[in-house]
């Protein structure tokens, strides 16, 4: 009779268990954070990674080969346009302005003389034809002879030629002064070329040259910016730079951690084809007080506002190959697909697959569409 018992009783604690069981497994719906699908607007926001640029960069280098003597800035350093910035060696430049100098001083003294030659020229050609008009007057009166009057045009002629030889002379080493004063300018030029000077207001960012380096055209001796065309060149992807406009505000996020506001100022029109980027450049509009050029940075650019169901981005997964949620219907988990828009990082548009009122589960994350669900909506769990 005990073992009787004892059976009924180990086949009523089954039956007990076996019924909690397929309570669990098919009547208890556990609970889920939820919330109501709502309209609303989100703020567009259009984010993209990026680095410190500048529109205007130059490359400060050398006219002329020469080693550098003195070097007068450093990187870090903000300079005016027309600051010395390095000395090249110019014991051969100030030589040959030096030379080049004195030749054109005596030019000036060659013409000089050229001219006091002509000015003589000129005076005796003017009394040699005085003494011809006048020999020509006795002559025709008869009292001078022929071979007289022959002698005088003899000398007017050779006064002339003298006149003419005077004034090529005069021209000639005027042409010699222009030439002169022409190499005198080019080698003041060469002479000027060894003092390097900032071209523009703004701040060195990189030194490439120490003093005693041998620096020939071209090759850089300082890198330096416009700090007033401060900029962030942003990576945006093609997908969503449509939304983009000139003149649009941003934040600035620098990898330092400072914010700073900005407004986009210039959209590339070229996509790379392996990102399937477009640079978007957006300028600071206040300078920050300290900045690295290429340092990282991301940019959030306020591109307006979009109408539609606000839901959380915590809400949306994938299926297959479509991005939806799991919406709360009859008490079971139902897959809906969504088209999403704008985002603020807090909040989603939903374009399209919701309407308002519909209850959407928080996190879907483990919950298997049709199973049964218990939504909350009074905060999250």
């Amino acid at each position: 009779m005990k073992a009787k018992w004892k059976m009924i009783l180990a086949l009523s604690i089954v039956a007990v268990l076996v019924a909690l069981l397929a309570y669990r497994v098919f009547f208890r719906a556990p609970p889920v954070a939820a919330i109501q699908a709502r309209e609303g607007k989100v703020a567009l926001e259009v984010r993209g990674p990026g680095v410190v640029a500048s529109r205007i960069q130059v490359t400060v280098s050398t006219r002329v080969t020469g080693v550098l003597k003195e070097v007068h800035a450093d990187q870090g350093d903000s300079v005016k346009a027309g600051q010395l910035l390095a000395l090249l060696d110019d014991t051969d430049a100030a030589a040959k302005a030096g030379g080049a100098a004195a030749a054109s001083a005596a030019s000036q003294r060659n013409i000089a003389a050229a001219e006091a030659a002509l000015a003589k020229a000129r005076a005796d050609r003017e009394l040699a034809q005085s003494n011809f008009r006048r020999d020509e007057e006795v002559f025709r009166a008869g009292y001078i002879s022929p071979a007289a009057m022959d002698t005088a045009a003899a000398a007017l002629k050779s006064a002339q030629s003298g006149e003419a030889s005077a004034a090529a002379t005069l021209a000639a080493r005027q042409a010699e002064s222009r030439a002169s004063a022409q190499e005198a300018v080019y080698a003041r030029a060469l002479h000027s070329f060894t003092r390097i000077t900032a071209p523009m207001d703004g701040l060195i960012f990189v030194r490439d040259a120490e003093m005693g380096d041998t620096v020939v055209p071209g090759s850089p001796i300082f890198r330096m910016v416009d700090t007033r065309t401060l900029w962030v060149a942003a990576r945006i992807d093609e997908s969503v730079v449509g939304q983009v406009e000139v003149g649009q505000p941003a934040t600035i996020r620098l990898r330092s951690g400072m914010e700073l506001p900005g407004e986009v100022a210039r959209i590339n029109r070229q996509s790379d084809a392996a990102t399937r980027e477009l640079e978007v450049d957006v300028a600071f509009r206040e300078i920050p007080e300290r900045f690295a050029i290429d340092q990282e940075a991301e940019v959030v650019i306020h591109a307006g506002e979009e109408k539609g169901m606000v839901i959380p981005p915590s809400a949306l997964f994938q299926q297959g190959r479509e991005f939806g949620v799991l919406v709360v219907a009859d008490g079971r988990a139902v897959f809906r697909p969504v088209r999403t828009g704008a985002s603020d990082g807090e909040r989603v548009a939903a374009r399209e697959g919701l309407k308002a009122g519909e209850i959407v589960i928080r996190r879907p994350a483990g919950i298997e569409p049709g199973s049964r669900v218990r939504p909350v909506t009074g905060g999250e769990r």
